[in-house]
């Protein structure tokens, strides 16, 4: 019982340090969120977006809230610098431009070159290790799960 107790004690206190990234709880950042959605992300205006919208940013998953929340991290950032304070956190990431629809491309690049290396050695190892062998179909179902 002592034990659950403590769990429960541990999780709340985790529960309240995960209030969010300080960009994320900066007024500025949440009033412009809620009015760039507002203003674009219904009717009309939600169709306008769309259209002009990238094939590759839809394809991509982007929404227009998500376009609403980059454009306002970065009208956030350019306030918090000319007011001489340091680039705050959003979302628990540093800010980075978008280049096509990846707003990290050095982390997508480094995911893609870790997903090729695990295919690469699924491969290698159904090449050299035998379909008999014990735990052969497991290690199998776990490198495909693990995103080889």
């Amino acid at each position: 019982m002592a034990g659950r107790a403590a769990r429960l004690v541990l999780l709340a206190g985790a529960a309240a340090l995960a209030s969010g990234s300080q960009g994320d709880r900066e007024p500025v950042y949440r009033d412009c969120v809620l009015q760039c959605e507002e203003q674009n992300c219904s009717g009309g205006a939600l169709n306008h977006f769309r259209s002009r919208q990238p094939i590759y940013m839809s394809l991509a998953g982007w929404t227009c809230r998500d376009d609403c929340k980059y454009e306002c991290m970065w009208i956030t950032v350019r306030l918090y610098l000319q007011e001489g304070h340091k680039v705050p956190q959003f979302h628990g990431k540093w800010p980075f431009s978008r280049f096509l629809f990846f707003q990290e491309p050095a982390s997508a690049v480094a995911s893609f070159l870790n997903g090729l290396a695990s295919l690469v050695m699924l491969c290698r190892y159904r090449t050299f290790v035998p379909a008999s062998s014990p735990m052969y179909h497991t290690c199998v179902a776990f490198a495909w799960l693990s995103g080889g």
